[in-house]
């Protein structure tokens, strides 16, 4: 089993800045890839970044020289930095990870439970 916890989420406001950090554990073998999604009320939910094992990223195009994504492989963790955070980044941010568990062939997708962001104006 593995689980996956965010923490740093919250109240900012527009032009600020959070952190968000999201650790796995558990019965891992390996961690193919992590990110994070977003989803506003009303809205689907949706990629906001992505690193791989090997450290290769993608973002959202409307995050795209706002946000960073890194991710710490000694501590199964995954981090993502948002700079000049406006309304339209009010979400739910939630934590997704690829993972191999040991004693399994294949990999699954995990979720955390989700933080809240929101972003007055």
């Amino acid at each position: 089993q593995v689980h996956l916890v965010e923490s740093g989420g919250g109240l900012v406001q527009a032009g600020g800045s959070l952190r968000l950090s999201c650790a796995a554990s558990g019965t891992i073998l390996r961690i193919n890839g992590m990110g994070w999604y977003r989803q506003a009320p009303g809205k689907q939910r949706e990629l906001v970044a992505w690193v791989t094992s090997g450290g290769n990223t993608n973002y959202a195009d409307s995050v795209k020289g706002r946000f960073t994504i890194s991710r710490d492989n000694a501590k199964n963790t995954v981090y993502l930095q948002m700079n000049s955070l406006g309304a339209e980044d009010t979400a739910v941010y939630y934590c997704n990870a690829y993972v191999r568990s040991i004693g399994s062939m294949l990999s699954y997708d995990y979720w955390g439970q989700g933080t809240q962001v929101t972003v007055s104006s």
